[in-house]
């Protein structure tokens, strides 16, 4: 969680008691990345159980937390399953709704009533996109200049907004794989309608669906985006049987689902945390969760890499791992992680801020082990691909971005190998090995 300080705290209360009404009994942070807050208001003898949900801090999103309130209060008056809004904050900028019952995973859940949430998911999102897109766009909630761009509405908000206007270092592999999407758009015949766009999250109670959660990149867009997203999440979180959830969804809409364009959808969506957190890994804020963010952003690349790999039929060679290097610092390094692994603390935000460091001082202890064989493997791929004779990371990185610019495509097949082993040499530098930070999901394609 960002820092936030009490006079956050004491807005909070003040505005909730004036504005929504009761009394504030009980305020706590919660212990993310995020600023956002539990609370329990009273008002008119009965106890209203509350979220408040902060804006980023840490990097830019597509859209502004004002359209994302906006957006959600629209589904709730069409009568879409999310939490109710209450009010809106302007210092710090936040909104109250309702704190919906239910969890967020399906660990140790039946699979009768896993299959029975995500099937009524499945209906509610083929329900949200079939709502009439011009109420949305009339309270000005973001919206293509014509249907058949709906996909590339969103790609270009966060494009701009989360990542060009934030650039802080060359990104030779995000380069990359916005190009190959450029190159490889797929016709859209109309496909238009409200979308959630990072689709799978959700509180789920006795096989049926809660809420909606997490809705700040909710849009008018292509439907497909959001099947998309759930064969992105489905890794971490397993949602079933994606291919059948895929024919729900076809069978009740009955439109033929364009898988070309669920798998260019797919790609787009792996994007999206280097789009987003590149500017906060290039130069971090206080507060930032720097490993999560790191991880999330290596395991979504492969995840867009290896996309675009089965697209072209490529299958890149598996990456060995490199093999420990002793070093004189490895002593202080070892004992910085074991002196912070052994702090015993109570508090969830305090522990959860703890636990952000030994994650740190793990990562910075591998690349002690291991970094510089990765920068010496990754410069002389640089070198094989560009003839030039880079000798620093800086310049590796400068060089290949500048041949993935001029490229228009003419080295995909090749570029795909040089990414493939630079982000998993990247992955086994996040931790020690074998530990959960290093490890790649296999993701299976669903079909019809």
């Amino acid at each position: 969680m960002i820092e936030a300080d009490a006079e956050d705290v004491e807005r909070i209360t003040a505005w909730l008691e004036h504005d929504v009404g009761g009394r504030v009994v009980h305020i706590e942070p919660q212990a993310r990345w995020r600023p956002a807050w539990w609370v329990d208001l009273e008002r008119g003898g009965e106890l209203l159980p509350l979220c408040i949900r902060g804006d980023r801090l840490d990097s830019p999103s597509a859209f502004s937390l004002e359209h994302e309130r906006t957006f959600q209060t629209l589904l709730w008056e069409q009568d879409i399953p999310v939490a109710r809004v209450y009010g809106w904050s302007d210092n710090p900028k936040a909104y109250a709704m309702d704190r919906v019952p239910g969890r967020d995973n399906f660990d140790g859940v039946p699979d009768d009533e896993r299959r029975s949430a995500m099937e009524n998911y499945v209906d509610i999102l083929l329900a949200m996109h079939q709502l009439d897109p011009a109420p949305f766009s009339d309270a000005g909630i973001v919206r293509a200049a014509r249907p058949a761009e709906s996909h590339l509405v969103g790609l270009g908000h966060f494009e701009q907004r989360a990542y060009r206007s934030e650039k802080r270092r060359p990104d030779p592999f995000l380069e990359f794989a916005l190009g190959w999407l450029a190159r490889n758009r797929p016709q859209n015949p109309g496909r238009e309608g409200p979308i959630v766009w990072d689709a799978g999250q959700f509180h789920h109670l006795e096989g049926r669906i809660a809420a909606i959660l997490d809705l700040e990149f909710g849009h008018i867009g292509d439907p497909l985006s959001d099947l998309a997203a759930l064969w992105v999440r489905n890794p971490f979180i397993p949602f079933g049987d994606l291919s059948a959830l895929m024919r729900r969804y076809q069978e009740r809409s009955g439109d033929k689902l364009d898988l070309d364009a669920v798998q260019w959808h797919f790609i787009l969506w792996s994007l999206s945390n280097q789009l987003e957190f590149h500017a906060v890994l290039a130069d971090p804020v206080p507060g930032t969760d720097y490993m999560l963010n790191l991880h999330w952003c290596i395991e979504t690349n492969l995840m867009a890499l290896e996309g675009i790999a089965k697209v072209l039929g490529v299958m890149p060679a598996a990456v060995e791992e490199p093999q420990p290097a002793s070093s004189g610092y490895g002593p202080a390094h070892r004992h910085l992680t074991r002196s912070l692994e052994e702090l015993s603390i109570e508090d969830p935000v305090a522990r959860y801020r703890t636990r952000k460091s030994v994650r740190l001082a793990r990562h910075v202890e591998r690349l002690d082990e291991v970094g510089a064989r990765v920068v010496a493997a990754d410069l002389e791929d640089i070198r094989r691909l560009t003839g030039s004779h880079v000798e620093t990371w800086d310049e590796g990185e400068a060089e290949l971005e500048q041949l993935v610019l001029a490229d228009d495509g003419a080295h995909d097949r090749e570029l795909i190998d040089v990414f493939h082993r630079r982000l998993h040499r990247a992955r086994m530098l996040n931790g020690p090995s074998g530990s959960w930070i290093t490890q790649h999901a296999n993701v299976a394609q669903p079909s019809l």
